[in-house]
């Protein structure tokens, strides 16, 4: 007898992450369910329709079919930066946190087992003038912004839910970089791609001494596929650094320069600026990625930075470095102004 491919259902499936994981979890022959709320439009998805099961929603308010004969929830769905964050810090905490928590009830009610929740390593940063010391799973957090909280928030309740029926599996990542069909010019190594190419400039404030693990795209990708492969026991309530590696901003910046340079023949600016007045900096240990997932990125940063500048280059529609699209505050801004709040 054939066993029964596993169903997973991707939250935020059109997004910059879910957009290459869904094509990915395809090509492995999953039973793939997307649900998004399509701000950003449904163009990155084009190639998928009639492959997997394509649902518009609110994470807030899911329809009640969403979970059927799911086994596997990825929840990437979220508003995903600081500053998008900081714009509406009600808006970020009903959809991040009470989001969640809403969606992984359900979830859990409907039988779903396996729970993989996208969080993030920001949530380790204690700001410039702390220890920049590497950080572990067990680490002492103490989120200091919007976007970093709701997602210790939301990571916090899905494990209280846990139960031998129900496992929640937290993946805390670096910075993520690299190129997407539904790319994002507000990423630190995205940023700098766009920079060398728009304006052969790159901004370095505080001295580019902030420490940021980063990760490419596709690593993270990998990471989720891994989640759902290993035994469920093993990942049960786990929480799960996934980065590359931890670099100072100014060495990312170094990188991007000797690129332009050795690969397009292009002279890159490095300019230091005055410090902000918040930054963040934090370095993070992927020890147990290794022995929990088996996961080791492969793809570096010159490489990543290479493709991705290439693609740009050959593409006019993403050489247009001002359209709301790429950039998620921009995009966010009028929507979160007339979205309907409930009482978090």
């Amino acid at each position: 007898m054939i066993a029964r491919k596993q169903h997973v259902l991707v939250t935020g499936g059109a997004g910059y992450i879910g957009s290459l994981l869904v094509a990915r979890l395809l090509q492995e022959k999953y039973v793939v369910t997307l649900f998004d709320s399509f701000f950003f439009g449904k163009k990155t998805i084009r190639t998928l329709k009639n492959k997997a099961r394509i649902i518009q929603g609110d994470i807030r308010n899911p329809p009640k079919n969403l979970f059927r004969d799911v086994d596997v929830v990825i929840h990437l769905a979220a508003l995903s930066n600081d500053p998008t964050a900081e714009f509406n810090p009600k808006a970020n905490a009903e959809i991040n946190t009470a989001g969640a928590e809403i969606l992984a009830r359900l979830a859990k009610q409907s039988g779903v087992k396996r729970f993989i929740f996208a969080s993030s390593c920001s949530i380790y940063d204690l700001g410039l003038k702390a220890s920049t010391s590497v950080k572990n799973e067990s680490s002492f957090v103490q989120p200091r912004n919007p976007y970093s909280e709701s997602k210790y928030l939301a990571e916090r309740m899905l494990l209280r839910l846990a139960s031998s029926s129900f496992s929640p599996i937290i993946l805390r990542k670096g910075t993520v970089f690299g190129y997407s069909p539904r790319m994002r010019y507000d990423l630190i190594v995205n940023t700098m791609v766009r920079d060398a190419i728009s304006v052969k400039k790159l901004h370095i404030f505080s001295k580019g001494k902030q420490w940021r693990p980063l990760v490419a795209i596709e690593d993270v990708v990998e990471a989720y596929v891994l989640a759902i492969k290993k035994p469920r026991k093993q990942l049960h309530k786990k929480i799960i650094n996934i980065a590359l590696g931890n670099y100072r901003v100014e060495e990312v910046a170094k990188e991007v320069q000797k690129v332009f340079k050795d690969s397009f023949h292009t002279q890159i600016q490095l300019v230091y600026e005055q410090p902000k007045k918040r930054d963040r900096t934090y370095r993070v240990s992927t020890v147990r990625a290794k022995r929990l997932l088996g996961f080791k990125a492969k793809h570096t940063l010159s490489e990543s930075i290479q493709s991705m500048a290439t693609i740009v280059l050959h593409n006019k529609a993403l050489q247009q470095f001002n359209n709301p699209f790429f950039y998620n505050i921009e995009t966010m801004k009028p929507i979160l102004k007339r979205m309907k709040l409930l009482s978090v």
